[in-house]
């Protein structure tokens, strides 16, 4: 039952990999080019771009009086979130090493490519850096968390988890006793070998 629910899972994995890929290829193809980290759009999806452009008074006029209400709210949580930020990017710089996990590559998880979107202006760019950078930190922390719980406690919980992380499905069923700490020592061993990747 095991070697079965690993293939699933395998199988799983390889088709939403070949999922991202074809749709990004698709979006690739039709609107834009990378160049490095720069987007490239063909001159004339620019143009209408830069025509779609809302003005920054017209924007403060036209757009919901509640979100600018709230906006000293949303944006006060840039603090917490520094923090959390610093806090778990210096636990994985000291505890990594030490118990020979992978680092979590920052770049994976913070993208900053709708700056290069024309029809947005200064005030939407800006709420979209900052969407980029919860959002994007949110995922760090998560991976960081699951590499850390991988090490330490790869045991599924007896309850139905919603919003798991990727490296879930393969951890140990709960009560699963038999020859805990060997298995144990694969997880870690596996971290371990994502080093070398």
């Amino acid at each position: 039952m095991e070697n079965r629910i690993r293939q699933l899972l395998d199988q799983i994995a390889a088709l939403e990999n070949d999922l991202l890929t074809a749709l990004h290829e698709q979006e690739h193809h039709m609107f834009y080019q990378l160049d490095g980290k720069r987007v490239k759009f063909e001159g004339a999806i620019r143009s209408a771009h830069r025509k779609m452009k809302r003005g920054i008074f017209r924007w403060i006029v036209t757009d919901r009086p509640q979100n600018h209400l709230t906006g000293p709210i949303i944006y006060s949580l840039i603090i917490p979130l520094a923090l959390v930020d610093l806090c778990v990017t210096f636990y994985q710089a000291i505890c990594f090493p030490v118990y020979r996990i992978a680092r979590v590559r920052r770049a994976d998880y913070f993208i900053y490519d709708r700056r290069h979107l024309e029809y947005l202006n200064f005030f939407e760019r800006f709420h979209c850096t900052y969407c980029a950078y919860a959002n994007g930190l949110v995922a760090y922390m998560c991976e960081i968390v699951a590499r850390t719980e991988q090490y330490f406690c790869p045991i599924k919980h007896a309850r139905k988890v919603l919003g798991s992380h990727a490296r879930y499905a393969r951890f140990l069923a709960y009560g699963e006793a038999a020859d805990y700490h060997s298995k144990l020592e694969q997880f870690r061993g596996a971290l371990a070998r994502e080093i070398k990747k």
